[in-house]
């Protein structure tokens, strides 16, 4: 019973962690609630398990972006698109060119592969490389060259345009 709680209190701590991901990797209002309870239903499943190696949050992370990718997995197989509408970094205010050059990137991201998406989505969180190393499984070095390639590859398509 005190698991069940302890489970409990960690989702609504930071559930922010779930929701960000679903509206990253899900287009829909439904679709996002089936990976959220997925989610969910992986992060009970190892939480007996966790040892305490890392940080809460990025074992979350990590068992978050690998449910969202199998995920996205079983739906391409069935030929579904993700859309990145309606996925906001925190904004202070209202700034329309800030917004248009949002909108461009969010755009251009969603052409990313998922595992790319997942890292630079990481990176927009404010993420350290080491920390989205832990989080996807990949050393630091992997992940500081294909932050490179992401940010090149961008930058190209967002002039490109």
């Amino acid at each position: 019973m005190q698991e069940d709680r302890a489970f409990t209190e960690l989702i609504k701590r930071h559930d922010g962690i779930i929701y960000k991901i679903t509206r990253f990797y899900a287009d829909d209002t439904d679709s996002q609630k089936d990976l959220y309870q997925e989610i969910v239903y992986q992060l009970w499943k190892g939480f007996k398990t966790f040892r305490g190696e890392a940080k809460i949050s990025t074992w979350m992370y990590r068992v978050a972006l690998n449910t969202a990718l199998v995920h996205l997995k079983k739906k391409k197989k069935r030929g579904h698109r993700v859309s990145l509408e309606g996925v906001v970094l925190k904004q202070e205010e209202d700034d329309p060119l800030l917004e248009e050059r949002l909108k461009i990137l969010y755009t251009k991201i969603k052409d990313l592969g998922d595992v790319e998406r997942g890292i630079i989505f990481l990176f927009l969180e404010g993420k350290k490389y080491k920390e989205i190393a832990a989080i996807t499984g990949l050393s630091s070095n992997n992940v500081g060259t294909r932050m490179a390639r992401i940010k090149e590859k961008l930058k190209v398509q967002i002039i490109k345009k």
